[in-house]
């Protein structure tokens, strides 16, 4: 088969490659220059896709005898990742750039074209399992990274490969030090890998300027600070709200809601922030019998390493997702994308995901 294989120039798409190669494909390698500054250069284990992991990757590419090439895709990284960060966070939302990488760039600009050269199929260094055209969790439960994968559909799915996902993490580096490659004991990328400095707040407050509005307690609405832009908050945050001390009830206060039109953060006690149902915009089936017919018994996930909890899931009127969940989910954000999972003896099932609008407390549910 042929197969192109995105090279970050991190060990997990190293090893990616390199066992496509022993099993016989024919392999060729690419690394994604996403950054519109040409000269970018990783500081420590922050950031991505810089000068350096072009080269890291190169290197790879030459050891394993196989072609190698870099491909500017950093207006369209632009455009589809950072501007859409920034945009949703003007709008009191809390995205995930990584999911939206996944959709827009890797799976799409880049497999378009690679399907357009005559390429079967794409290949990653995600911790993932697909088996029978499903989706499955990674066997290495820390590095899963089936939720950012989980807004791929069926389709997109079919003609992917992840290479590693049945093997942990330091089997991985083992197997890259056994092949001498020099990224086995390379540092993992984090936090968001176009924010290199890791200060979102800066990087947000440069691209959306000031836009003041009131903190107010989510009980009473009675104003306690000011502040610079909603772009500043998340839902469940704690730190840097601005208060002098405590709420009335001597514990700590979290942002609880955000209007973004009138400028308000709303904030208050920890047990404001457990809600019980979470409603979507529009599903992404990852399963090839797309929506089911009735409600179902299934896991959700909110965050990439959130813990799961049981839910019974529906499809509204307009193709979303509606969760009425068993158990209370603390610091659910608009923005953030919920990905549904069935439990499987080989491995939870990604069924599907939808991003977030909207979710509930238990009295909001009950007058419902």
């Amino acid at each position: 088969m042929r197969v192109l294989v995105a090279m970050s120039g991190g060990v997990d798409s190293s090893v990616a490659a390199a066992r496509l190669v022993r099993a016989g494909h024919d392999v060729v390698g690419v690394h994604l220059a996403l950054s519109t500054v040409a000269g970018a250069l990783r500081t420590g284990s922050r950031g991505c896709c810089t000068r350096e992991d072009a080269g890291d990757a190169r290197r790879v590419a030459d050891l394993l005898g196989i072609p190698f090439y870099v491909w500017d895709f950093a207006d369209r990284f632009k455009e589809d990742v950072i501007d859409d960060f920034v945009e949703s966070y003007a709008a009191g939302e809390t995205p995930n750039p990584c999911l939206r990488c996944n959709e827009k760039i890797k799976f799409t600009a880049l497999a378009d074209r690679a399907y357009a050269l005559g390429f079967e199929a794409v290949a990653t260094g995600h911790y993932a399992r697909l088996a029978d055209g499903k989706l499955r969790r990674a066997v290495d439960a820390d590095k899963d990274q089936s939720y950012v994968l989980g807004v791929l559909d069926a389709q997109r799915l079919s003609r992917a490969m992840f290479p590693i996902g049945d093997t942990p993490k330091p089997q991985i580096r083992a197997e890259a030090a056994e092949l001498g490659l020099a990224v086995a004991d390379k540092p993992d990328s984090h936090d968001i890998c176009f924010i290199p400095s890791g200060d979102t707040r800066a990087f947000l407050g440069a691209r959306i300027g000031l836009r003041p509005g009131a903190v107010v307690d989510d009980r009473t609405g009675a104003p306690l600070a000011e502040h610079s832009g909603v772009h500043g908050f998340t839902i469940g945050q704690r730190r840097g709200l601005g208060l002098a001390g405590p709420g009335p009830d001597g514990g700590a206060r979290y942002v609880t809601g955000i209007d973004a039109d009138t400028g308000t953060v709303r904030v208050g006690s920890a047990d404001r922030l457990d809600m019980w149902s979470i409603e979507t915009g529009p599903a992404v089936w990852a399963i090839a019998d797309g929506a089911p017919d009735e409600s179902i018994d299934c896991l959700v996930q909110v965050r990439a390493h959130g813990a799961p909890v049981e839910a019974t899931v529906s499809v509204t009127e307009d193709g979303g997702l509606l969760a009425r969940l068993h158990t209370p989910i603390r610091g659910v954000a608009p923005g953030q994308a919920m990905v549904i999972y069935r439990p499987d003896v080989d491995g939870d099932i990604v069924l599907g995901s939808g991003t977030i609008r909207v979710a509930r407390p238990a009295e909001s549910v009950a007058a419902r």
